[in-house]
């Protein structure tokens, strides 16, 4: 049954078969192997949904078998299990996370029931039909080309995905923020990771940009025109040179009668702290218009205070990548309380993805955490989707 295999690699067999008989406890289809080349004739022959790999082993170390799993371009939930001690179990994770892998969590040794349960649930939540269209919808074997996407943009391929974000505190929704996809003409979805960075190669990332601002003002336009509700829209870093970046935006704004304050402009860590005269002109540029500035995926690059001070932010998000292991994780737990902290102290809303239980939003929240983001709040929805899902919550 789709969503609900799981294969698990640990070189203990008696570690494996525990794993295996917990997973098939809560409703799974599981089996164990304790060999790398057993492992991957059975990936070959099983494709799993779910993989769990040992971090500790002879032959090869978890290491090195995910790094095997991103070559093969395998879309598979993985969870990093080991023994040792949380810092190495983030490690790993981060480094699975870099390879392009989809971590569904760490989970430290012994294995209970309740762990394993936390990650993959009853076996019914990867099977979840919104899941299924953000997470497994993608094209495997076709290589994208910029001549694709040229095309993709004269065709108007590319659709608006929007996750919801709520306030910590009361729950009330605040926003949304609008994620890329291409619509290909196969009826699958590729996801930003196919086609962003090509598009940035290319020299079409303003013209993907533009459309995507086009879209999701437009909608936003129609959906919350008499709220105060916020829409969040990434900006590569590429455009940051393009000169009437702002005034675009100014312009599609004015069309559609949205108020600039109510557009946040994400920018990752990385983009925003190039030490250019030329971005920071155009960012505050950005802030004098009226938009809104967000610092993204911090805490996961190489930031300087001092550009972090000098930039003219008003948001600054947490990396899901502390949040997700909030649970599990003294030392993600630290760095949100400091990341909070500090935009706290520079006057900055704060805002936390990958939010995935209860649990972690309401840590977030006696942290002071201001915004929060993630599959437990909301997946990324179409846009009928969302707006539906907005009308929802208002009963609620």
């Amino acid at each position: 049954m789709p969503g609900r295999n799981i294969l698990i690699l640990d070189d203990d067999a008696a570690v494996g078969q525990t794993i295996q008989w917990i997973a098939e406890s809560l409703g799974f289809e599981a089996e164990f192997v304790t060999r790398p080349a057993e492992f991957f004739l059975r990936l070959d022959h099983s494709c799993p949904d779910i993989i769990t790999i040992d971090l500790i082993m002879p032959e090869l170390d978890g290491v090195e078998i995910m790094r095997l799993l991103a070559e093969r371009k395998c879309h598979a939930k993985i969870i990093i299990s080991s023994g040792m001690g949380t810092r190495v179990l983030d490690a790993a994770q981060r480094s699975a996370t870099e390879h392009g892998l989809s971590i569904a969590g760490v989970i430290s040794k012994p294995i209970s029931k309740d762990a394993l349960r936390a990650l993959v649930g009853e076996g019914s939540e990867l099977n979840r039909p919104e899941l299924a269209r953000d997470t497994s919808a993608r094209i495997a074997e076709v290589e994208v080309t910029p001549e694709d996407i040229s095309r993709a943009l004269e065709n108007h391929e590319f659709v608006l995905f929007y996750q919801p974000k709520i306030e910590c505190k009361s729950g009330v929704l605040a926003g949304f923020e609008a994620l890329v996809r291409w619509q290909h003409p196969g009826n699958d979805l590729i996801m930003p990771d196919r086609f962003i960075h090509i598009a940035e190669q290319a020299g079409l990332i303003d013209a993907l940009t533009e459309q995507v601002f086009y879209q999701s003002i437009e909608w936003f336009s129609e959906s919350f025109s008499d709220s105060d509700r916020k829409l969040s829209l990434n900006i590569s870093a590429r455009s940051l040179v393009d000169l009437y970046l702002v005034d675009k935006l100014s312009k599609i704004c004015s069309m559609y009668q949205i108020a600039p304050e109510r557009i946040v402009i994400e920018l990752t860590e990385t983009s925003a702290m190039g030490d250019s005269v030329h971005s920071l002109d155009l960012m505050t540029r950005f802030r004098v218009k009226g938009f809104q500035l967000s610092i993204d995926d911090f805490g996961t690059g190489f930031s300087s205070m001092v550009q972090l001070v000098r930039l003219p932010f008003s948001e600054i998000k947490v990396d899901k990548s502390f949040v997700i292991n909030a649970q599990q994780s003294q030392e993600s737990r630290n760095i949100i309380k400091s990341v909070i902290d500090l935009g706290h102290s520079l006057g900055l809303l704060v805002t936390a993805e990958g939010v995935e239980d209860r649990e972690t939003l309401d840590y977030l929240n006696t942290l002071g955490c201001d915004l929060a983001q993630g599959y437990f709040i909301g997946r990324p929805m179409p846009g009928e989707a969302a707006r539906c899902w907005a009308e929802d919550r208002k009963s609620l």
